[in-house]
């Protein structure tokens, strides 16, 4: 699953120095989790998501049982994005695979890079609405790029439990090649059987 095929774009982004309060009123206005950072520049330097908005903002709680950092004085809290986002973020290119890159980085949102400008953003659902589909879709969209690629009717797809089975005669192994590939593309797929 390529990058430029999921990703969303334009991308709302936030400079460094931007109060932490107008980068969460553009969080909750647009109903993202992240934004990328960027610096005068227009260069990505970081990520801010809501979890580091609220970090020193909300007070806290003797009885929890999560630890967080005592209450500071209210006016030594950050005032500024680059105060509290997370800098040096794992980005991708928009040719790349992302789905695996996201999930060994365990990263919730994955900044596209093109030429060093920002040209895209991922999100954990972005990834779940590509992969998570039902077989019916699945079947439709393998069969559109067999008859794409065969120029008609040659083969038919059948999805069962993500598993796709796909029917036709093949006059060679490069061909039956093709249509295996063209197959296993198609995200949520999870095995190609032939016959």
């Amino acid at each position: 699953m390529r990058a430029k095929d999921i990703m969303s774009s334009p991308v709302h982004t936030v400079p460094q120095t931007a109060s932490i309060e107008a980068a969460a009123l553009l969080i909750t206005a647009r109903s993202v989790t992240a934004l990328p950072v960027l610096d005068a520049a227009g260069r990505l330097v970081g990520m801010v998501s809501e979890g580091d908005l609220l970090r020193h903002r909300v007070p806290a709680d003797p009885t929890a049982h999560i630890r967080r950092r005592p209450d500071a004085d209210p006016a030594d809290r950050p005032a500024m994005v680059v105060e509290v986002m997370s800098p040096g973020p794992v980005t991708t290119r928009p040719d790349a695979d992302v789905a695996e890159t996201m999930l060994s980085c365990d990263v919730r949102s994955l900044p596209v890079v093109a030429d060093g400008a920002v040209v895209g953003i991922i999100s954990r659902r972005d990834i779940l609405r590509a992969m998570v589909r039902g077989d019916d879709v699945l079947a439709a969209e393998i069969q559109h790029r067999l008859d794409e690629y065969g120029g008609g009717r040659r083969w038919t797809a059948t999805v069962e439990t993500g598993v796709a089975h796909l029917g036709g005669t093949f006059p060679d192994d490069i061909e039956r090649g093709i249509v295996l590939v063209l197959a296993r593309t198609v995200p949520g797929v999870a095995a190609v059987k032939i016959g």
